[in-house]
């Protein structure tokens, strides 16, 4: 079974994301593969319960470092928890370009979350000059080692890793997706890496121009364990087409 997660980013009013929360109620399949919807913030304790009952389980587009305290504009983990959220992306990519995020702070957000039992699902992922110049597994492991670091989890499902290039993401307007094939060598490394600081084999989904057109060759690569998808997942034709793969 694979984990195909949703990232509606802030791309859909409140009125279209409990639409396109419902539609996927109905239209998506239990069994086939792990679904995980991430609306916005607001649409969150609206869309917790039409997904109530149904095997799609609730994400968070972001955490705090913190339960409680003098954070403003932040959103508690804890909070999240008790709206019936179950996964958060942390370190997206978009977050640690325009707000400045680094892997340390993302380190602290991780702990948050698995403190609240949440499951992270930590984005990395290198930008094009990067890739240019031969440096992306030293960028993802640098990456791994400080947003890990100090984390331990008790299973390997405690803790997702997602790697998007930066490059290949859907709102870049030169963006191409990886190679398939590329990108399961990418996730075997990940992988390897990942395991000896967490001890665990975790999970690594793909993201980055992911479609109805392609994911079936992501999802057939044996290191590939999922999608963390972004406007492939904001129609029910494309999404629920994805999801029963």
């Amino acid at each position: 079974m694979k984990t195909i997660i949703a990232n509606w980013k802030m791309q859909l009013s409140l009125k279209d994301s409990l639409e396109l929360a419902k539609q996927s109620a109905k239209k998506i399949k239990a069994g086939k593969n792990n679904v995980v919807l991430c609306p916005d913030f607001l649409s969150l304790p609206f869309v917790g319960p039409i997904l109530k009952g149904t095997n799609i389980s609730l994400g968070a587009q972001d955490s705090a470092t913190a339960d409680r305290g003098a954070l403003t504009g932040e959103v508690s983990p804890l909070n999240l928890k008790a709206l019936g959220v179950k996964y958060v992306i942390l370190g997206h990519s978009e977050r640690r370009e325009h707000l400045h995020e680094n892997s340390a702070l993302i380190n602290l957000k991780i702990k948050a979350a698995l403190a609240n039992g949440l499951v992270p699902v930590l984005c990395i992922g290198e930008k094009m000059t990067v890739r240019q110049a031969g440096e992306t597994g030293e960028l993802l492991s640098q990456e791994l080692t400080i947003a890990l670091k100090g984390i331990k989890i008790k299973k390997a499902s405690d803790l997702i890793v997602a790697y998007e290039p930066i490059w290949a993401i859907s709102t870049n307007k030169k963006a191409r997706p990886l190679g398939a094939v590329e990108a399961d060598a990418i996730h075997g490394f990940i992988k390897a890496k990942a395991k000896k600081i967490l001890k665990q084999s975790v999970a690594v989904l793909y993201g980055g121009s992911t479609n109805s057109v392609n994911a079936s060759e992501f999802l057939a690569q044996e290191n590939v364990d999922g999608l963390l998808i972004g406007n492939a997942s904001l129609t029910i034709k494309d999404f629920s087409s994805i999801c029963s793969l």
